[in-house]
């Protein structure tokens, strides 16, 4: 079951590393795990300032996903990427914005508004142009992404047969019944 889910979960991740048009994420709530960690694959990520970014990884006993491995510490830099990825801190919108995870946050009561508004404007511009620009910026990392994207799944094997990521999970989940 864990080779199939790591299956599952690479070429899941791998589509985002070859979609060939930009890729815009709009968060605008709670945003956990793999959720988070994709981010590093979009173009531009829009949040609300009630966004909060969180990958607890160790904390269940396992490792980062979604080539954010890679892509975080060249984002956010590396101490910062350490504290998210290992530390399991979690990002408000604002911060997260600050460290580039986020490219723009918006007020709660007009982010709908805003941003369906750029969105529109960004679905007039010529298609090509854009398709053709992303590749030129995103192509020299393909490779280096799907072989971040290919290692991260082979740890995250090892990491979810381990019996350290059994009763840290089992832990999480205990703690959770008592509230």
């Amino acid at each position: 079951m864990a080779k199939d889910s790591a299956v599952i979960l690479e070429a899941f991740v791998s589509k985002f590393i070859d979609f060939p048009k930009p890729l815009i994420a709009v968060v605008n709530g709670p945003a956990v795990g793999i959720s988070v960690t994709i981010l590093g694959l979009f173009d531009l990520v829009y949040a609300t300032d009630r966004a909060t970014f969180h990958t607890p990884f160790s904390q269940l006993g396992q490792s980062p996903e979604g080539c954010s491995s890679y892509t975080f510490p060249r984002i956010m830099g590396l101490s910062k990427a350490v504290e998210v990825l290992l530390f399991n801190k979690l990002l408000t919108a604002h911060e997260a914005c600050k460290l580039g995870l986020v490219t723009e946050v918006f007020p709660d009561s007009t982010f709908q508004k805003e941003v369906w508004e750029r969105l529109k404007a960004y679905g007039e511009l010529p298609k090509d142009s854009l398709a053709f620009s992303k590749q030129l910026i995103r192509e020299t990392e393909k490779e280096k992404l799907h072989a971040v994207n290919a290692q991260e799944c082979e740890r995250l094997i090892e990491r979810w047969l381990s019996e350290e990521c059994m009763n840290a999970i089992i832990s999480f989940f205990q703690k959770k019944a008592k509230l």
